[in-house]
């Protein structure tokens, strides 16, 4: 087998199973740092070795199989068997006057680890409130997307060694906390889920509209946010709003094809080809949704959120959008989660609904919020709703203003362009 071949078999392996084993060997050792070392060094090994024995029929069981060895070498180290119990964890209950640990009974106990829970204080561990944002996405990037340091920083373009600091800084920062390796019980869930959450949609809006650079979508942080959000949606099949997070990221992503043009100019949602919509992402959307609304409890923001997308996705023209629905759902949004960007979002869905002025008035409304102060859709939208009254010398300032303020080459072409036919 070439040498090309199996490192290719290599990373497309790592790729889907890389969460799996650093899941199970944090479980082990108690440690996600010592975990990630021990299923990198499992992949040397199999850099090594499959090029000369060609893959295994089973190269996710052979490479967990090879980390739990190095697991394994890893607690003969320990000359004492409380050192031993320390870094197995609770979880392995060893008998306190044992002097030895067997390698075969050590194995026994590795081969019942609950992949399914692991992974899911994995994400917890990942999604940890005591790291911050950056070091959130950063970190669960990296042990459950399985991505590279370079391929995180060339998606949120930041300098490779900046990923690199945030990673190291933030395991050692888990370590240093002693954050158990568990799933929260009680209240504490529904806040930490919570955080969970928000990271992924973080990624997934990275993808969708890219705050900075050349390019105005990144797909592949899109299809990583999706990969994490069906991976939690099947550990927590009874939480609504995980399933809500679904359900918009799967009609959001469908509309990817058709948010730019193939030279990368950006089309505005009402001018899309709805013909480009991924009607597979869409049936799947609507699939997470109606699981979202059948959990029994009151639709979260994410599934509201859901909700509106779904009303896109049913209008086979913009024309027949049910903007009075849109409108009635924003209300219900505000209601559960009230914040200037939803009262912005809002405003045009009321002007759709009920003409531009309904709109301007509520858009006039937020001309004196702080945290809108350097966002770029408030002039977008003002200057749209402007545009649509014939006030066009408004609007230009208003477009212009905008352009000043994104981060996004593509975006900024297009409100210049919007300015330029204000004249």
């Amino acid at each position: 087998m070439s040498q090309a071949s199996a490192h290719g078999a290599v990373d497309a392996v790592w790729r889907i199973e890389s969460p799996r084993f650093i899941a199970a060997l944090t479980r082990m050792v108690g440690d996600v740092g010592l975990a990630e070392e021990l299923a990198q060094d499992a992949l040397v090994v199999a850099l090594e070795t499959w090029p000369t024995t060609g893959v295994p029929e089973k190269p996710g069981a052979w490479l967990m199989g090879t980390a739990k060895h190095r697991a394994i070498d890893a607690v003969r180290r320990r000359q004492r068997l409380q050192e031993k119990q320390r870094l197995l964890g609770r979880d392995l209950e060893l008998d306190q006057n044992q002097q030895q640990l067997g390698v075969p009974e050590l194995e026994a106990v590795l081969d019942e680890t609950p992949i399914p829970d692991d992974l899911l204080r994995l994400v917890f561990i990942a999604c940890h409130p005591v790291l911050s944002m950056d070091a959130r996405v950063a970190l669960t990037l990296r042990l459950l997307g399985g991505l590279t340091t370079d391929e995180i920083a060339h998606a949120f373009l930041v300098p490779e060694s900046t990923i690199a600091q945030r990673i190291v800084r933030a395991k050692r920062t888990l370590t240093e906390a002693h954050v158990p390796f568990e799933v929260p019980e009680g209240p504490a869930l529904a806040e930490r889920l919570a955080a969970v959450l928000e990271v992924i949609y973080l990624i997934f809006n990275e993808g969708y509209s890219a705050s900075a650079g050349d390019d105005l979508t990144r797909p592949a942080l899109c299809e990583d946010a999706l990969r994490l959000g069906r991976v939690l949606a099947g550990l927590m099949p009874s939480e609504s709003e995980v399933h809500g997070l679904v359900s918009l990221m799967e009609i959001q992503a469908s509309r990817l094809g058709a948010r730019v043009t193939p030279s990368g100019e950006p089309v505005l949602l009402l001018d899309q080809n709805r013909g480009l919509w991924n009607q597979l992402l869409i049936r799947r959307g609507l699939a997470a949704l109606l699981r979202a609304e059948q959990a029994g409890t009151t639709l979260g923001p994410y599934a509201l959120q859901a909700s509106i997308a779904a009303c896109h996705a049913r209008a086979r023209t913009a024309d027949e959008t049910n903007w009075q629905q849109i409108a009635a759902l924003y209300d219900a949004l505000a209601q559960v989660t009230p914040s200037p960007v939803v009262e912005l979002n809002r405003a045009m869905a009321l002007a759709m609904a009920y003409g531009p002025a309904a709109g301007l008035e509520v858009v006039d409304g937020l001309a004196d919020e702080p945290s809108l102060r350097s966002y770029y859709l408030l002039p977008n939208v003002r200057g749209d709703l402007l545009w649509r009254l014939g006030r066009l010398a408004e609007a230009r300032v208003e477009f212009e203003r905008a352009a000043s303020l994104t981060h996004n080459e593509r975006q900024k072409q297009l409100l210049l362009e919007r300015a330029v036919r204000c004249r």
